[in-house]
């Protein structure tokens, strides 16, 4: 009786929720924006220029003025130069990298490509091995992959030189390419017309795949489908205001004229539209979903990972068991080749060593035979000597017993002398 008491009071203070009535899970939306709003966004360019105005380019682009060394034309090869920037527009910040390759066409080179796709893979490789940790940190990681590169084009009305199809051809399977004819007030209206319908032929022509706008999200899907029909974008860019009526406008000043960032004179416009406002986030899509992936596959099919049926093992399993055994195997292969050339070794060291013994065996049996000779030499020459001796004593014994014969037989002769003569 008590418990029903309490449960009834208890019930009396809670709120009555229908269960026809609104959930809330259509925030959803609101929660994610709030979430990347606060985690911040990061966006990468890679401008592939020879001294066609990308500073002034990135500059009005994103309307700010970014530090950064003027580029030198000297450089003996190809080298990428990246520089980060943090910034923020009303409540949104966005961590902007900017890498520039650095004597890029400066010689006559047609490998020139070689650095920037290294480069390119590189950023792949080091979002791999974070990605392939046992304790990643992916949600702080900086990514540094490319997701756009802004490829200059010359403004000769030509036609593309064989170094802008090589490179775009090796880099179109790694990066969203946005052509783009720098200074395009070099030419005239009718003039750069031609010049796009003559690089979007050779483009096909040559099999490049450039970045097309996506069509497939109705809400951008009539405007992405008309820009598409403008590419490439023909810019011009300046960070010089001039007056124009009553307001200050950026433009480029000339003696007959000046040319405005507007759709009327350029093509500027509806990059910044095209980049930044509307397919920035399907540009970093395309480099995760597109780009990333083909060259993750490869790298694990490379590695020799493999996916398998669900009945299977898991392929990381089966692949680490694989590549176990494939080590292990390795290991006693080369323990093998090691012990053979071990016992090798013993081998010819010990032939080395018997062979020097042999050697110094034979120069002690002929030291021996030289000794002997030798001996025999001094025994012989000490025989003769004593022979030599030998008779010099029996000569001089002899003349000594002459000379005593001698001196008797003069005493004698003397003695008998003195007897005759007394």
């Amino acid at each position: 009786m008590a418990s029903t008491e309490i449960a009834r009071q208890a019930g009396e203070g809670a709120r009555a929720v229908p269960l026809s009535g609104h959930v809330g899970f259509d925030s959803m939306p609101d929660q994610l924006v709030n979430k990347s709003v606060n985690h911040g966004f990061c966006f990468n360019i890679l401008c592939v220029e020879t001294g066609l105005g990308k500073s002034t380019l990135m500059d009005t682009l994103f309307n700010t003025k970014f530090e950064g060394d003027p580029t030198q034309h000297n450089q003996p090869g190809v080298t990428l130069k990246s520089n980060t920037y943090e910034l923020q527009e009303s409540n949104v910040r966005l961590k902007l990298t900017v890498v520039n390759t650095v004597g890029f066409g400066d010689q006559i080179n047609k490998e020139d490509y070689k650095p920037i796709v290294e480069f390119i893979d590189a950023q792949f490789e080091a979002y791999l091995q974070e990605e392939l940790k046992i304790k990643r940190t992916l949600h702080s990681y900086h990514d540094s992959r490319i997701h756009a590169c802004l490829y200059f084009i010359a403004p000769t009305g030509h036609s593309l030189k064989s170094l802008d199809l090589v490179t775009m051809k090796k880099l179109d399977s790694k990066v969203n390419i946005i052509p783009i004819i720098a200074k395009s007030d070099a030419v005239s209206k009718s003039e750069l017309a031609k010049f796009k319908i003559k690089i979007t032929s050779e483009l096909v022509s040559n099999g490049v795949q450039i970045y097309q706008f996506p069509t497939d999200d109705e809400s951008v899907a009539e405007i992405n489908s008309t820009m598409n029909s403008h590419l490439p974008f023909a810019v011009v860019g300046s960070t010089e205001e001039v007056k124009i009526g009553n307001k200050m406008v950026k433009a480029r000043q000339y003696p007959w004229g000046t040319v405005q960032e507007n759709e009327n004179h350029c093509d500027f416009v509806k990059l910044r539209e095209m980049l930044i406002r509307v397919n920035m986030e399907d540009l970093r899509e395309q480099t995760h979903a597109r780009h990333y992936e083909l060259y993750r596959r490869c790298k694990l099919e490379e590695m020799g990972f493999k996916d398998t049926d669900p009945d299977s093992k898991p392929f990381l399993q089966e692949t680490y068991e694989a590549k176990r055994n494939e080590f292990m195997g390795e290991l006693q292969k080369k323990e093998e080749e090691m012990r053979q050339m071990f016992v090798q070794r013993v081998k010819e060291k010990e032939a080395e060593l018997k062979e020097a013994e042999k050697e110094l065996h034979e120069k002690f049996d002929r030291l021996k035979k030289l000794h002997q000779d030798e001996k025999k030499k001094l025994e012989e020459k000490k025989k003769s000597l004593d022979d030599e001796l030998n008779m010099f004593k029996q000569k001089k014994t002899a003349a000594e017993l002459l000379l005593n014969q001698a001196q008797q037989a003069g005493a004698s002769t003397t003695l008998k002398r003195d007897k005759e003569r007394k």
